[in-house]
């Protein structure tokens, strides 16, 4: 089975999942984040997936960010839409940088740096990698 990762924003939701052994995250894509939640029921139907991990927006002093409602709000609507689905919140500080970092060592130019769709996707794949890594 599956786990699935989840960078929740205002416009744009990125997705990342591993593969069946949990060894590898890769990004799969971005979404409109008013259609998260029919797309997460799409692929749940071609897909096990074991668990799903979002994106926690943290201050740098550990206190919850402007985003935070938000996302809890998606949280919300994602359990009742998925109220068998364990749901894990894993802090994402520092993904969007770090995903704009990953775009320049790469070697992507600018004009494809400038994709904000890309960034999410990396950034819910860095998500899911810090999970895997903590998780064992």
């Amino acid at each position: 089975m599956r786990i699935l990762a989840i960078d929740y924003g205002i416009k744009r939701t990125g997705i990342a999942v591993t593969d069946e052994m949990q060894m590898i995250a890769f990004g799969l894509t971005t979404v409109a984040s008013e259609t998260a939640i029919a797309f997460l029921k799409d692929y749940f139907s071609k897909e096990k997936v074991e668990r799903v991990i979002v994106g926690e927006p943290k201050q740098m002093d550990g206190t919850p960010s402007q985003s935070a409602e938000i996302i809890n709000a998606f949280v919300t609507k994602f359990q009742e839409a998925f109220p068998e689905m364990s749901v894990e919140r894993v802090d994402e500080r520092f993904t969007s940088k770090m995903a704009f970092q990953t775009m320049i060592d790469s070697g992507l130019n600018k004009k494809q740096r400038q994709n904000k769709a890309l960034v999410d996707e990396i950034a819910a794949t860095i998500i899911l990698q810090d999970y895997l890594r903590y998780k064992k």
